[in-house]
């Protein structure tokens, strides 16, 4: 767009536009992060039914920001903006009318998810394109960037402030009216297209969705069922043929959804590979933190909303710092710098014991929050060096020609990262807490001297809900059957420590495996990108092709492009 006054009257609503769109789509996107334990308490749910609840929306995100991005070349994008904002109110509202039903709540979070992964990477190219000139557009740019880390900010912890008042349904109200707001203030936005040389994937786009879906539906019900069942070994091989599928048709396609050809490139598949394993263990070390605080150690919701705020204050204010490092230092160092602290955090995390946030009598410590306030430092600062980082790596590796390919290419990795943490670390942490549940169940409840009733009713509640469903229900007093005034079934303080163990266990080994993927992450960039080039030393131009791609973002927390 031309600098002219006509030029810079549309680009100031257009901005606006922008801005509120991804503020809208993250705090949507981060919205569930506090509140996972009291979904978990509230609805009864096992472990492997609440890992959905935040994989639903990263996948559904995830599995379509790219097709979204070429949807709003072809057609416009602000009517895609519009419609984005739309869908992920419909999304949130479903989420509220259905709440009581767990799958009533994974609906309403995959339509959400949709309607932002079209908001987040038609809001960045809006305002690029209606942008007069490339000082302003590098201005906008950090703008959108700083909405969509205060939405990541801000949201947990207003969910949490709900959530601790008991009203934690009421939360997801939020994210309608700030689209409410976004659909009026789009309505004056510019709007803008780039359709020549465009064409949808749909091949592409439909062998993805099956494989994604099938691979984390596979990993996230096997956790639950066991993974040797048919029907998961079934998901799995579905996933991968269907992946294998998708390589094939992205190769022999003219218009593919990603170029497989950047892979040749060392540096570009370096970054692209760290991309997932690293954000997955920054995601996978939050994630973990929300459930040991909240459906473990049931620790109110508003303290983890804290300590997501606090995860972010790295990202917002070291944002000078990491463009600086960015240009002026080997990439290499600032990404293996980033991957050893999300390292060292999620190392610190697993050594935390359980038994400190509660009491014998199995009631949370409120207090014992603030022992995760110092490693979720370390993960905000470690993210704040490679979130950003990783893009930049990707883009200075290659052609001009293909910087906003690369660009489109690693952010996908990146959010597919994202999506794992929750998938993967959820799995991971129901599948061996419900496998230490089992192998003592016999024994605690012989301990406990249970009758033959109360013996089925334990064994049916551990089947079905796993470890986090007897570790949430009440505990039986000694000598006592009942709890006066209790509906719930009470389980004896046997059954209760043997879960409270196992639960511990499991989620002292899923950030062990977070610390492992961010370290062997430092250690391939550290070792890959041997002689990859500063920002300095790159062309200018291949920052500004970039950003007409650029896909979202950034956690279930956020991130700074």
């Amino acid at each position: 767009m031309s600098d002219t006054p006509q030029a810079r009257a549309r680009f100031a609503p257009t901005l606006v536009a922008g801005c509120l769109a991804v503020f809208v789509a993250q705090v949507a996107y981060s919205l569930p992060a506090s509140i996972l334990g009291t979904i978990q308490s509230s609805l009864g749910i096992s472990g492997a039914e609440l890992t959905w609840v935040s994989a639903a929306f990263a996948t559904a995100m995830v599995i379509f920001e790219l097709t979204f991005g070429v949807v709003g070349d072809m057609f416009g994008r602000k009517r895609l903006l519009l419609s984005g904002l739309a869908v992920l109110a419909v999304g949130e509202l479903i989420t509220i009318a259905g709440a009581d039903h767990v799958h009533y709540l994974w609906v309403g979070q995959i339509i959400a998810g949709i309607g932002a992964g079209a908001l987040y990477p038609i809001s960045l190219t809006m305002i690029a394109a209606a942008a007069p000139d490339a000082k302003a557009r590098a201005r906008a740019i950090a703008l959108w960037a700083g909405f969509l880390s205060l939405g990541a900010a801000v949201s947990p912890i207003a969910a949490g402030v709900l959530a601790q008042n008991g009203h934690w349904r009421t939360a997801f109200w939020i994210p309608i009216a700030l689209a409410a707001v976004g659909l009026v203030a789009a309505l004056p936005s510019h709007d803008s297209s780039a359709p020549e040389g465009r064409a949808l994937d749909l091949p592409g786009q439909v062998t993805l969705i099956i494989g994604l879906v099938s691979l984390i539906w596979a990993l996230t019900q096997g956790s639950a069922v066991g993974y040797d069942q048919a029907s998961i070994v079934l998901g799995f091989v579905v996933g991968a043929a269907f992946l294998i599928a998708f390589v094939v048709v992205e190769l022999r396609t003219a218009s593919p959804l990603i170029h497989l050809s950047l892979f040749r490139n060392r540096a570009f598949a370096v970054t692209g590979i760290t991309a997932v394993t690293g954000m997955f263990a920054y995601l996978a070390t939050c994630f973990s933190m929300s459930m040991f605080l909240g459906s473990v150690a049931h620790i109110g919701a508003v303290w983890i909303g804290i300590l997501f705020l606090i995860i972010q204050v790295p990202a917002l204010l070291l944002v000078p710092l990491v463009a600086r490092l960015i240009h002026s230092v080997s990439p290499r160092w600032v990404l293996t710098t980033g991957f050893l602290l999300i390292a060292a955090a999620a190392f610190w995390s697993s050594n935390l014991d359980v038994h400190d946030f509660v009491t014998a009598q199995g009631a949370p410590r409120d207090a014992a929050w603030v022992k995760f306030i110092a490693p979720m430092v370390l993960n905000g600062v470690g993210f704040a060096l490679t979130v950003g980082s990783i893009t930049a790596v990707a883009i200075n590796s290659v052609p001009t020609r293909l910087a906003g390919m690369a660009s489109a290419t690693t952010n996908l990795l990146r959010d597919f990262g994202f999506a794992l943490g929750p998938v993967v670390g959820g799995a991971l942490s129901t599948a061996v807490a419900n496998h230490r549940l089992t192998d003592g169940l016999g024994k605690a409840m012989g301990e406990a001297q249970l009758s033959q009733p109360l013996r089925g009713v334990a064994a049916g509640i551990a089947e079905h809900g796993g470890a986090v469903a007897i570790n949430s229900l009440p505990t039986l007093p000694p000598s006592a059957t009942t709890i006066p005034g209790v509906k719930a079934v009470p389980m004896p303080a046997a059954l209760h420590e043997l879960a409270l163990d196992a639960l511990g266990h499991a989620f002292n080994l899923t950030f062990l495996t977070a610390a492992a993927c961010a370290a062997a992450s430092a250690l391939l960039t550290a070792v890959g990108l041997v002689g990859a080039r500063s920002g300095s030393q790159s062309h200018a131009e291949n920052a500004e092709n970039a950003t007409d791609q650029t896909a979202p973002a950034d956690s279930l927390t956020g991130g700074i492009q």
